[in-house]
C-alpha cells in the first residue's frame, strides 16, 4: 500500500501542478481557486508557493534584476535598488495581484498560503543576492541607506496586500522576512557613520590653534554665525547624526548617544585646554596647544560660539530631533529632551571658566605695568625730592589692555552687553586687588625701612650726646611714596570711571585707598 500511496501522491502532485500552472498562465480564477483548495486540503501549500514563484515571479525578477554569469561583474553604480523596486511593484500589481486577491478573499479558507513572503519576497531576495550583492554592503553608507529605505518601503508595499493586522504579523514572522532583514547590517553602517562624524570633529579639535571662520568678519550682522571652525564642525557633526541621508530610525538611540558624545567631546576640549593654560603648560593630550597660544581676544570667539551653540541645541536642533522621533512614546521623548538640554547646559557652564581665562590674561598684563611701583621707592628714598604733584606714567598702561579688548572689533561684535559688563567688573576687581597687594607690600617695606633708619639716627645722636628728639616737621620719604601712590590711585580711579566702573564700588579699591594714607597728615594739608 505504501508504494501505491506514494505513486498516487506523486501523480496527484504532478496533475495538480500542471493544472495550477495552466491556471496561472491564463489567469483563470476558477482553476486557480480550485487548485488552491486542493493544495490546502492535502496540506501542501509549499508546492503551490514554489510553483507560483518559479512560474510567475522568477521570470519577472530575471528581467528586472538579471542574474547569471554574464551579469556577475555589475558595477557599483548598478547596485541601486530604488528603480528596481518600482518595476517590481508594477509587476506585482499587473501579474501577481490576481492570485493575492484570490488567496486573501474572505471565507475562502485559503489564508494558509503566504505568497507575499514565500514566493514574491523570496525571489526578490534571491535576485538581489545573485544580481546585486553589493546592494547589501554597508561599505558604501550612502548607497546602503538608500537601498535600505527603499527596501523598507517595498516591504510596506507588500504589507498593503495583507487583509488584516494578523496577516501583517504573520508576514513579518515568516523565515524569509527575517532573513531579508538580516541582510541589512545596520550595526556596521552606524560604525562607519560614527567614524566619519566623530573623526571629523576630532580632527578639528586636535588642531594646534583656534581656526576662525574665514568670513567671520563679513558676518558681523549675523549674531548667530559661529566664528570658529571647531564650533562649526561640532554643529555640522551633530546635525549629521539626524540628516535624512544619514539617520536611521533603528539606530536612533545610537545616533542620540553620538550627538551627546560630540557635545561632551567639545566641552572636554574646552575644559582641558583652559586647564592647560591655567597651569602654564600643555598636557600630554593633543589638542591643548591652542589654549596656550591663544590671545585674550581669541576667547571672545569661544564665548560667542558657546552662546550660539547652547541656543541652537536647546532650540531648532532639539525641535528637529523630536520631530524625527515623533513615533516614540511621550516618556521616551521626555528623556531625549532632557538629555539634549542637559548637554546644552553643560556647554553653557563653561562660560565662567572662559571669562576667567580672559580676566587672568588681562590681570597678568596689568601686573607687568604695576611692577613699576618698585621704582617709586628708588625715586624718593633718601633723594630729598619734593612731594610729587602728578601721577606716575605707569598708571595709564595698567587698564590699557582691558580697554583695548572691550573696545576692540571682536568684543563690539560678538560680546553681549551682559558678558562685557561681567568681564569688565571681574577684570577691574582682580586688577585692583593685585594693585592693592603690591602697593601694601611697597608701603610696608618703606615704613619698615624708615623705622630702621630712624633707630640708626637716634642711636648715632645718643652716642654723640645730642638730643634724642629727632622729629621735625619735614615730610618723610615714606609719606612722599604714599603721596605718589595717592596720586596714582586717583588717576587709576579716573581710568576705571572712564571704562564705566565706579571705583568706590570695588572693595579692593577702598582697601587700596586706605593703605596709602601718609603718616604725616599735616604735611598733606599744607601741600
Amino acid at each position: 500500500m505504501e508504494k501505491r500511496i506514494k505513486s498516487a501522491s506523486l501523480l496527484l502532485d504532478a496533475s495538480l501542478g500542471h493544472c495550477f500552472v495552466h491556471g496561472l498562465e491564463h489567469q483563470n480564477a476558477n482553476v486557480i481557486y480550485n487548485c488552491l483548495r486542493a493544495y490546502a486540503a492535502i496540506d501542501n501549500t509549499r508546492n503551490a508557493e514554489e510553483i507560483f514563484c518559479n512560474t510567475v515571479v522568477a521570470p519577472l525578477m530575471q528581467k528586472i534584476i538579471p542574474h547569471g554569469p554574464s551579469e556577475a561583474l555589475a558595477g557599483a553604480s548598478g547596485d541601486e535598488l530604488e528603480s528596481d523596486y518600482e518595476q517590481i511593484k508594477q509587476c506585482v500589481e499587473k501579474d501577481c495581484k490576481f492570485l493575492l486577491d484570490i488567496s486573501s478573499a474572505e471565507n475562502s479558507g485559503l489564508h494558509v498560503f503566504d505568497f507575499l513572503a514565500n514566493s514574491i519576497l523570496k525571489e526578490v531576495l534571491s535576485a538581489i543576492q545573485k544580481g546585486k550583492p553589493g546592494a547589501f554592503s554597508p561599505g558604501r553608507p550612502t548607497q546602503f541607506l538608500r537601498n535600505y529605505k527603499s527596501s523598507l518601503d517595498f516591504l510596506a508595499y507588500l504589507e498593503g496586500y495583507c487583509p488584516s493586522r494578523s496577516a501583517v504579523a504573520k508576514f513579518r514572522a515568516e523565515a524569509i522576512y527575517v532573513e531579508f532583514m538580516k541582510q541589512w547590517n545596520v550595526g556596521v553602517y552606524f560604525s562607519l557613520r560614527f567614524q566619519e562624524i566623530a573623526g571629523a570633529l576630532d580632527s578639528a579639535l586636535t588642531a594646534a590653534s583656534l581656526a576662525p571662520v574665514q568670513n567671520s568678519n563679513s558676518n558681523q550682522g549675523n549674531s548667530q554665525a559661529l566664528t570658529l571652525k571647531q564650533s562649526v564642525t561640532l554643529l555640522d557633526s551633530m546635525k549629521s547624526c539626524w540628516r535624512q541621508d544619514v539617520f536611521l530610525l533603528p539606530c536612533s538611540d545610537k545616533f542620540l548617544r553620538l550627538s551627546l558624545q560630540l557635545l561632551s567631546r567639545y566641552s572636554n576640549w574646552l575644559s582641558s585646554g583652559l586647564a592647560a593654560r591655567s597651569s602654564g603648560h600643555a598636557s600630554f593630550n593633543p589638542g591643548n596647544e591652542w589654549a596656550i597660544s591663544a590671545a585674550p581676544d581669541d576667547f571672545i570667539y569661544i564665548i560667542h560660539d558657546i552662546n550660539c551653540l547652547a541656543t541652537e541645541v536647546s532650540g531648532d536642533y532639539l525641535t528637529h530631533v523630536l520631530q524625527l522621533l515623533s513615533s516614540c512614546s511621550s516618556e521616551v521623548l521626555d528623556l531625549v529632551k532632557q538629555s539634549i538640554l542637559e548637554g546644552g547646559k553643560s556647554l553653557s557652564s563653561m562660560l565662567p571658566v572662559v571669562i576667567n581665562t580672559i580676566v587672568d590674561a588681562l590681570v597678568e598684563k596689568a601686573v607687568e605695568d604695576l611692577r613699576q611701583l618698585k621704582g617709586i621707592t628708588a625715586t624718593y628714598r633718601m633723594t630729598n625730592k619734593p612731594l610729587p604733584v602728578r601721577h606716575s606714567p605707569y598708571v595709564s598702561g595698567v587698564l590699557r589692555p582691558l580697554k583695548t579688548l572691550l573696545e576692540g572689533e571682536r568684543a563690539m561684535t560678538y560680546l553681549t552687553p551682559e558678558a562685557k559688563n561681567e568681564l569688565l567688573l571681574d577684570a577691574a576687581t582682580q586688577i585692583t586687588s593685585r594693585y592693592h597687594e603690591l602697593a601694601a607690600e611697597l608701603i610696608s617695606v618703606a615704613r619698615k625701612t624708615e623705622s630702621s633708619l630712624l633707630k640708626i639716627r637716634q642711636g648715632a645722636q645718643r652716642r654723640a650726646g645730642a638730643s634724642s628728639d629727632v622729629s621735625d616737621h619735614n615730610v618723610s620719604d615714606t609719606d612722599k611714596i604714599c603721596m605718589q601712590l595717592f596720586l596714582d590711585i586717583q588717576e587709576y580711579g579716573r581710568s576705571l570711571a572712564a571704562l564705566g566702573v565706579q571705583a568706590a564700588d570695588i572693595p579692593p579699591y577702598r582697601s587700596l585707598w586706605q593703605c596709602v594714607a601718609p603718616s604725616d597728615r599735616q604735611s598733606l594739608i599744607k601741600f
